[in-house]
């Protein structure tokens, strides 16, 4: 079993990065005024958000994506690899990561940097992460009782959900933060994607347009080996691949009535004072 490490009050996995490579990510890592950063906790579309914006740039050209994977066109912040990957690379850069404000490069912060945060109902961030979590061949196997204990109490990588959304809700009325919600970009996916381009500044042709929601789409995505994976270490440690349903509400399949009663007195507690309305999901 991969044992999670503790770094200042946030659970991580050593399968992905180490307390160095955190340390160098927010201390050193220098974020360009010019980079697009994707923002997620584990399991709010992160895979998606990275081939839209892959496809954005590449004005619907479905063949980047199909060609090489997504954690090569979008690498991770708080990998060691990628890191370094990211620092040799000139021109405009496109990347990833899952930390939390507090962990997050200092220069970020002082920078024009471009971040769309990705916010999904945690109650399937729950679910879907309990799936991977199971099919993990390093993780301790456990039932569903005991997995939902333990992403409430933030015993999971990444730690709490409530304190990761806070963390970057603050920051939600800058002009170089666009905030996106998982049921949004499933109701209204030609809406999302124009919105995107907005934020990003990318003007595409009607047909540019169709190709990127057509290559974006979760069909597509789940075929292309390109998208439906993760960093090879990590991709060695499970048998599950990174898109599972893509689907909303799935978590009502899996709630007792108890649990559901216990989770919403958490987000009412964590999150009522954001005000009425701010979630698609309530």
């Amino acid at each position: 079993m991969s044992e999670l490490f503790l770094f200042e009050g946030t659970k991580m996995t050593p399968l992905f990065t180490s307390k160095e490579d955190l340390l160098f990510s927010r201390d050193e890592f220098l974020v360009r005024d010019d980079d697009v950063i994707i923002l997620t906790y584990p399991r709010s579309g992160t895979h998606w958000m990275i081939d839209i914006v892959s496809l954005i740039n590449s004005k619907g050209d479905p063949s980047w994506v199909q060609s090489v994977p997504n954690f090569l066109r979008s690498p991770w912040i708080e990998n060691d690899a990628a890191m370094k990957a990211l620092n040799d690379q000139e021109g405009p850069r496109l990347m990833t990561s899952h930390l939390p404000i507090h962990l997050f490069p200092k220069s970020y912060f002082t920078s024009n940097a471009k971040v769309i945060y990705v916010v999904r109902n945690p109650r399937d961030i729950l679910t879907s992460y309990y799936y991977l979590n199971k099919q993990s061949k390093v993780s301790k196997q456990e039932n569903f009782d005991e997995f939902f204990n333990r992403f409430i109490q933030g015993d999971v990588v990444y730690g709490l959900w409530f304190d990761h959304t806070l963390g970057w809700m603050e920051r939600r009325d800058k002009k170089c933060f666009l905030l996106v919600f998982y049921e949004e970009l499933q109701r209204n996916i030609r809406g999302s994607v124009e919105k995107i381009c907005q934020f990003l500044g990318k003007n595409l042709e009607p047909e540019e347009f169709d190709s990127v929601l057509h290559n974006s789409s979760f069909s597509v995505m789940k075929e292309n080996k390109m998208s439906n994976m993760g960093q090879p270490i990590f991709h060695a440690s499970t048998e599950a691949p990174m898109l599972r349903k893509g689907i909303s509400e799935d978590w009502k399949n899996h709630f007792t009535v108890a649990q559901s009663e216990a989770f919403d007195k958490l987000f009412q507690e964590k999150m009522s004072h954001l005000g009425p309305g701010l979630f698609p999901w309530h």
